[in-house]
């Protein structure tokens, strides 16, 4: 066996670890002034797109287990962003729901994207290779999450 493949500049994984880690870094400070974490702010665009969701619907959509993201909606609960429910048909189901603090949170975060896009045009990327990169990550996701 070669060594040659053990070494880091051959390892697509750590690409990608440290481009994801690099490009969360870069949204920080508009999260600091909402006053939230990034996989906060992943789980609030769920609910943005469609409110009163169950906890298993948002794990799902963001390839996340359940005892991963239940302390997060505990948190988020505890900062007046969501609330969580029981469903009327079934107990055994939780709802989460925005609260009016997780509603007026989007209009504060509207602004990010076209900032993350002036942010990457001006350290060198356009939106287009920006954008010809997710075609790609969405295959990566697909074939990984089967």
């Amino acid at each position: 066996m070669s060594s040659e493949n053990l070494k880091l500049n051959r390892q697509g994984c750590f690409r990608l670890y440290t481009a994801a880690r690099l490009l969360i870094q870069v949204y920080q400070p508009w999260f600091a002034q909402l006053g939230i974490t990034y996989t906060q702010y992943l789980v609030l665009m769920v609910l943005w797109e469609q409110d009163a969701l169950p906890l298993n619907a948002i794990s799902r959509r963001l390839y996340l287990e359940s005892n991963t993201l239940t302390p997060l909606i505990k948190r988020m609960e505890a900062m007046k962003m969501v609330a969580r429910k029981k469903n009327k048909d079934d107990a055994r189901q939780t709802i989460v729901v925005l609260t009016e603090h997780g509603r007026a949170l989007q209009q504060q975060a509207a602004v990010i994207p076209e900032c993350m896009t002036t942010e990457l045009r001006g350290r060198g990327m356009t939106e287009e290779e920006f954008a010809a990169i997710i075609p790609t990550l969405d295959h990566l996701i697909e074939i990984l999450s089967k």
